[in-house]
């Protein structure tokens, strides 16, 4: 569950800093990241300007934040059901949570992510990235984890009410199994 790969330069890294870029370019609200396990990216986040949270469905995960980032909110929720205002936020990262989501239950979060957002806020999504096939499934420790092809997850967002703003594939580095995918969104009108 390591994410020292944001420690260094890396293009996981530049992709959020170009995430907080976007934000902070339009008045830099609050920013949820949802699926925040341990907190680093969280961090990251507030490291990087942004008035930012975290919330994840485990409890321990949320102790364990807590334990490392003090200073930091962090709430245990379920990224379909918010207990978030309609438009409160200027920003939402899902850094390889919606990864545990069964395809046909995804749209839901998506529809939570609009709601939660406001008008022209932003979405990052990183998952594993599934090299021209189907959504797959695959075996990823805690629970079952699924590959999306790049153009089937941005589909998805789109249909949700998201327009892409940017993409970036990456090759596995020594250590990792799959290519990685990020999709910056923006949310509609």
């Amino acid at each position: 569950m390591a994410r020292d790969d944001l420690e260094g330069p890396s293009l996981d890294r530049a992709w959020i800093a170009a995430f907080a870029d976007q934000v902070l370019s339009q008045g830099a609200g609050s920013v949820a990241e949802l699926g925040c396990g341990p907190g680093p990216v969280t961090a990251l986040l507030r490291d990087l300007g942004l008035d930012a949270f975290g919330v994840d469905l485990s409890p321990v995960m949320i102790g364990l934040a807590r334990e490392a980032y003090p200073d930091i909110r962090f709430e245990v929720g379920s990224m379909d059901a918010l207990d978030l205002p309609d438009g409160g936020l200027s920003g939402v990262v899902s850094w390889y949570s919606v990864i545990h989501t069964p395809p046909a239950e995804l749209p839901p979060f998506f529809a939570e992510f609009r709601r939660i957002l406001a008008p022209g806020g932003h979405l990052l999504l990183a998952f594993f990235e599934s090299e021209g096939a189907p959504v797959t499934p695959f075996d990823h420790k805690v629970t079952t984890a699924y590959r999306w092809p790049v153009d089937g997850l941005a589909e998805l967002a789109t249909g949700s009410g998201f327009t892409e703003t940017g993409r970036m594939l990456r090759e596995p580095r020594e250590g990792e199994r799959f290519r990685r995918g990020h999709l910056l969104m923006k949310r509609s009108a």
